[in-house]
């Protein structure tokens, strides 16, 4: 099972430059690095870890087709493989809806906009030529002039069906935004049934959970750090999830109310236990443990710890990256 951790640029590059050493030292074997505008620049910061690593896979967890054209990303992409020796990797979906609308940006038709993105992506990154004619985007004679070093793997991030089916339909992996095992198993048949319907195997697609991590030897501490996380997990969360965990849909309501008004705190605040245990992975080592183990179980191919890792992010890796790889 792969082991792969996301970082988010809220913190200065040093920080994640010693952050990205530890993950390499104890075991990891891919780095996600989140992209919203707001943080310091997902491919700047990649360029910056890649130099300070050597062998773990390093990739933006994930970009949006909104705020970059896919020749930008394909461009962005190729030199970070060329930079990092062919360390490169892609997580693209259709972006936060919360953010986008900030900056005035519609979040209009989200599966063909990914669809077409990714097949722009895959032309660019291997032809030298490049023309397409598709409803979102169009290119006529583009190209690179330049190749990456080998074959990007390409992710799809989501959590809805439609998202998840297309990540079957044409990705190489795709990135669960989901923690629970219920709802993991639920993408996971999202998944399959994309690429079932695509004609694919379903093997040939990594699942990956991209679980929102919170990992400390006092609990209470660690399901305090993730309230954050979980209210932008939670608050996109399909129906269905919030029925299967409990969770009346006014109290989710609430938390989204309040981050759709900017107030982080309020929606800290209004975030319940039922929220934290299903939409993150939040307490003690073993706790964390015991879930891999059962996620490995179902198939699941990958793990991605993600934000915010602990209360102490450092302490945390090493926990997690010794107990799982034994370095």
């Amino acid at each position: 099972m792969k082991l792969g951790v996301e970082f988010v640029p809220y913190s200065g590059v040093e920080r994640l430059r010693e952050l990205a050493e530890r993950a390499e030292r104890f075991g990891f074997d891919q780095i996600w690095v989140s992209d919203h505008y707001h943080n310091r620049y997902v491919h700047s910061v990649l360029v910056h870890l890649a130099a300070v690593t050597k062998k773990i896979m390093l990739g933006p967890g994930v970009t949006n087709p909104y705020l970059s054209h896919p020749s930008v990303i394909a461009a962005a992409v190729a030199t970070l493989d060329e930079i990092s020796n062919g360390r490169a990797m892609l997580g693209i979906s259709a972006g936060d809806p919360f953010y986008l609308a900030t900056v005035g940006v519609k979040h209009r038709r989200p599966i063909t906009t990914v669809r077409e993105a990714i097949q722009v992506i895959r032309k660019l990154l291997s032809e030298e030529k490049v023309d397409y004619a598709g409803e979102i985007f169009t290119c006529r004679g583009a190209g690179l002039h330049f190749r990456p070093i080998g074959e990007i793997p390409i992710y799809v991030g989501g959590r809805k069906r439609r998202m998840l089916e297309l990540s079957g339909e044409l990705a190489d992996g795709a990135l669960l935004n989901a923690s629970h095992p219920d709802d993991l198993k639920e993408c996971t048949e999202y998944v399959c049934s994309g690429a079932k319907k695509a004609g694919r195997d379903p093997k040939e697609v990594e699942v990956v959970a991209y679980m929102a991590t919170s990992i400390d030897e006092d609990e209470e501490r660690a399901r305090n750090r993730a309230k954050t996380v979980v209210a932008f997990v939670g608050s996109s969360a399909p129906e269905q999830s919030l029925e299967r965990h409990g969770i009346p849909p006014e109290e989710m309501e609430r938390v989204r109310r309040k981050l759709q008004a900017g107030d982080i705190r309020g929606a800290r605040e209004a975030v319940t236990e039922a929220m934290i245990d299903a939409f993150s992975v939040s307490g003690t080592l073993n706790e964390f443990l015991s879930r891999v183990e059962e996620l490995r179980r179902m198939g699941i191919t990958g793990v991605v710890v993600g934000s915010p890792i602990g209360p102490d992010a450092p302490k945390s890796l090493e926990l997690i990256g010794r107990a799982l790889s034994g370095k």
